[in-house]
């Protein structure tokens, strides 16, 4: 028996985990209290990784669809083939012809962030999508409109602030989502142990609003109305105090002039009252951070509500500064491997959408492969992704692969999306490879840095994801002609993720090594962070300015918030236990009281003369599901909330778990259609609805 330290690299929180091998299996996991930053927390996502590993479901070797069912190949032959495909239809149909759509668990994985970029850009398409646009785009957006890069994200500083303010974000049940986290309940108890205060807007009393000093219910897409006037209020006070490196601020004031309490009070249903409390108290506090996630994110007005936030946490002074939002400094630097971004260099062929970073928003991807025309897509290649089930019309989207000329999956499983490929390469599990959270550490709430080995050898037969990578790369640098560059892509594609991420250390701040950080497996505590402006601007003025033209010509268009009133309006909702579309084939994660209901408050269902329990039809303009209905006193009057992920109908899933994930797919009643014009974000919280029985 040995026990071998790792991380958790199933969502955002990283957390260190201790995991017992005998005789080549896993038999114990659980949390490492050496860790600097997770303190020996985990969730029970942590002790699934055992599934993983051993679940039955899962791809070890490559396979080929055929008239008579899946078929092994070889991966030298899968290879092959793939570069084959690709190649014959860019040269009949143009570069754009092939599309890229890239999932969750990229970001999760470190061979995928080594080497998938080099790999996709050997393909040379535009037409490149990724699950960050039905989550943090906006996010992003305001980052590289701010402070000059998509990934220089200011973080609540959560364990020195006093006033923390939270919309559309349920960190119990995350752990923490662009704010990397772990042992969220802690933390958040530690806020009022010393008197800090913790207010929760959203349309449902989540996990986190429960535990809150004070929760506000919401109308879902309205938020935006809500922070211009808690910035109003703010500059009523007089209580504006922006730092000497930021400018617009008289702009600011101008645009934000309409919007009172009473005219957000109105839309939002938050009393003025409220709102203007609530503007004085964190304007007042020593150390106030606000923090929006998701449900500001995914919304029609995602991108005005994630730039209202920072000009909020700005123009109070709490940017850069302990106990408000700051900026993480890793051990790995990961704005240097990464674009600063850039947005509508190029747009999507049908319906002119813009691309952030160089992808296009998802919701276009399903009419860009129907829809005939030059630049239409042929075939395409998924990356650990099912956005069949986890992105806007599901069904359109799963008509349209079916419509494909080739498709190749980058993954462990024969699901909703990758059922339609016809080449799956399945990579190693977690347990199996060497991981360093490059992307996550860049978001931590605490400076931290560790390493760890894989806890289980790599059968000879199977393939690490960045051992596909490097291999589809060179295989497109031997065929084509096209390929610029082949030495420094063969080099690049040719070194391990372990020697990327040594050099990454060794130029960074702290100057550490692979070896260094081998020596203390629990991981360094680099401290906590650190004021870093105006000098870590990305910006070559070392300035910001809040008047940012793209937000503020889209705020005219809030004058539609007063078409929700009155209206069924639908959002999502997570659970601890559930991992986006993924992990559903996890016993030890469905178990339990069933998950996928459709939540209603009491007076809506007994106003529809609906029932308890009872299975009712979810409508809107995308679609319509059939779905059991659950009362709750936890959700607005006038909001209906489904889960995120559910609907599973994996060929070969055992039915003694499948039963547990029978929900309805809520990305069926998602409309692509309806998008934030300004970052192109999939709007699924918010979408009108109606609900009817069944």
């Amino acid at each position: 028996m040995t026990v071998r330290r790792t991380s958790c690299n199933l969502c955002e929180a990283i957390c260190g985990v201790l995991v017992t091998v005998e005789n080549g299996r896993v038999t114990d996991i659980r949390g490492d209290e050496s860790d600097p930053l997770s303190h020996g927390h985990i969730c029970p996502k942590a002790v699934a990784l055992r599934d993983l590993q051993e679940d039955p479901d899962r791809l070890t070797t490559p396979v080929r669809r055929t008239p008579d069912g899946w078929q092994e190949i070889g991966w030298d032959a899968a290879y092959e083939l793939v570069v084959d495909k690709f190649t014959g239809i860019q040269k009949e149909h143009g570069r754009n012809s092939i599309g890229v759509y890239l999932g969750n668990p990229n970001v999760h994985s470190l061979g995928a962030l080594t080497h998938m970029p080099t790999m996709v850009r050997q393909l040379r398409t535009r037409n490149k999508f990724s699950a960050t646009s039905i989550d943090q785009l906006p996010h992003m957006l305001s980052s590289y409109l701010l402070y000059g890069h998509q990934l220089m994200v200011a973080v609540p500083d959560i364990d020195r602030t006093s006033y923390l303010l939270m919309l559309g974000a349920n960190p119990m049940a995350s752990n923490g989502s662009m704010m990397t986290a772990p042992g969220f309940g802690r933390r958040l108890k530690d806020v009022r142990k010393r008197g800090g205060k913790v207010v929760v807007i959203d349309p449902r009393r989540t996990e986190t609003a429960a535990v809150a000093d004070e929760h506000q219910f919401v109308r879902p897409g309205t938020d935006a109305a809500f922070l211009l006037a808690l910035i109003h209020e703010v500059i009523s006070l007089g209580a504006a105090r922006p730092a000497e490196y930021v400018d617009g601020l008289e702009t600011v004031e101008a645009v934000v002039e309409a919007w009172t309490p009473e005219r957000a009070a109105g839309i939002t249903g938050i009393p003025a009252e409220v709102i203007r409390r609530v503007a004085r108290e964190f304007a007042e506090a020593d150390r106030a951070a606000c923090y929006g996630r998701v449900g500001v994110s995914t919304q029609q007005f995602g991108a005005i509500c994630q730039w209202a936030i920072q000009v909020l946490n700005i123009i109070t002074g709490n940017l850069d500064r302990p106990g408000g939002t700051m900026f993480p400094r890793p051990a790995v630097n990961a704005l240097l491997g990464l674009g600063r971004g850039h947005i509508g260099v190029w747009k999507s062929r049908v319906r002119g959408l813009p691309e952030f970073g160089g992808e296009l928003p998802v919701s276009t991807m399903a009419e860009e492969i129907l829809t005939p025309g030059d630049g239409q897509i042929r075939a395409m290649m998924t990356v650990a992704g099912n956005p069949v089930l986890s992105t806007p019309s599901g069904r359109k989207l799963d008509e349209a692969l079916e419509s494909l000329e080739f498709m190749v999956a980058i993954d462990p499983y024969i699901n909703e999306t990758t059922r339609h490929a016809d080449v799956i390469l399945p990579p190693a599990p977690p347990l199996e490879r060497d991981h360093y959270d490059v992307i996550f550490h860049q978001l931590a709430v605490r400076n931290t840095a560790r390493w760890n080995d894989a806890v289980l050898p790599k059968p000879a037969d199977a393939r690490h994801d960045w051992e596909i990578f490097r291999d589809l790369g060179l295989a497109f640098v031997r065929r084509t002609s096209w390929s610029r560059r082949r030495v420094e892509v063969t080099a690049r594609l040719r070194v391990s993720p372990r020697r990327i991420v040594d050099a990454g250390l060794r130029i960074g701040p702290y100057r550490l090594s692979v070896a260094k950080l081998r020596k203390s497996p629990g991981g360094i505590d680099l401290g906590p962070l650190q004021p870093a402006l105006p000098g870590a601007l990305h910006h070559k003025s070392k300035r910001i300015d809040l008047a940012q033209r793209m937000i503020l010509d889209d705020l005219p268009r809030l004058d539609s918030l007063n078409e929700l009133d009155g209206q069924l309006l639908l959002i999502g909702r997570r659970h601890l236990r559930n991992n986006n579309s993924w992990m559903h084939n996890s016993a030890r994660l469905v178990k339990g009281k069933p998950r996928h209901q459709l939540l209603m408050n009491p007076d809506d269902l007994a106003e529809r003369e609906l029932t308890d329990g009872q299975f009712v039809t979810v409508t809107s303009a995308a679609g319509s599901i059939s779905v059991e209905v659950a009362s709750s006193n936890d959700i607005m009057p006038g909001v209906v909330s489904l889960p995120h992920g559910f609907g599973h109908n994996r060929p070969g899933a055992r039915l003694t778990i499948a039963n547990q994930v029978l929900g309805q797919s809520a990305n069926d009643v998602t409309d692509a259609g309806y998008t934030d014009a300004v970052a192109g974000t999939a709007a699924v919280n918010g979408v009108p609805v109606t609900v009817t029985a069944s």
